[in-house]
């Protein structure tokens, strides 16, 4: 009996790798949902902190300029808790001032600064010149240009229908709120809803991330 193999045994999964596979899949699968599943349940990750609220429909509309322009493929908004990166760029993102975001824009390539609390640090007209031309604000800046957003009305913009959609993920958008949508859109540009959503990132969640820094030095 001694010499009897094992039916089942670490030597087996080794010499059978379709059972290696399957098993190494079942253990990540595993591990994973035990990390990710609680988070669904977690007041930090599931309830909007105090100041930030959903999207106006001209920021709402600038985030997919954004997102179309490809923005979001060299700037991060998300800032981690390196004194190099808060020194820098302001409080460590947390994760409730994220809830009203489908999908997320954390990234994490930087050709160029994070922008998680880019809100208010410049006037409107520094974004609009940046965005026309950048290096006539930032002389070594390797940013392409967009000076096709100054001409492209967004009236046409369907937000309405986006607001509905965003409302059956959790976004708490009202029937006056959707009503009201077009209006926020008469004579907007897309640059102008670029410059809003710009002016708005991270500023809402500001002063309770400073708290959360605060608390977590304690």
């Amino acid at each position: 009996m001694s010499g009897t193999k094992k039916r089942f045994s670490h030597e087996m999964l080794e010499r059978n790798v379709g059972l290696l596979i399957f098993f190494s899949i079942l253990v990540v699968s595993f591990s994973g949902l035990v990390q990710i599943i609680p988070l669904f349940y977690q007041h930090s990750t599931t309830t909007a902190v105090e100041g930030v609220k959903p999207y106006e429909a001209l920021r709402l509309v600038g985030r997919d300029v954004y997102i179309r322009e490809g923005c979001v493929g060299c700037h991060s908004q998300q800032i981690r808790k390196l004194q190099s990166e808060v020194q820098r760029y302001g409080p460590y993102s947390i994760a409730s001032e994220s809830v009203y975001d489908h999908p997320f824009l954390w990234g994490s390539k930087r050709t160029g600064p994070d922008l998680a609390r880019v809100g208010q640090r410049y006037s409107d007209e520094w974004h609009r010149i940046h965005l026309r031309n950048p290096r006539d604000v930032v002389k070594e800046s390797n940013m392409p240009a967009y000076p096709w957003l100054q001409k492209n009305s967004v009236e046409g913009a369907d937000v309405q229908e986006r607001m509905k959609v965003l409302r059956t993920l959790g976004v708490p958008y009202t029937d006056e709120d959707i009503a009201a949508a077009p209006g926020q859109l008469k004579g907007k540009t897309e640059e102008d809803a670029v410059v809003a959503y710009l002016q708005g990132l991270g500023v809402g969640g500001r002063a309770a991330a400073q708290q959360s820094m605060v608390d977590g030095g304690r």
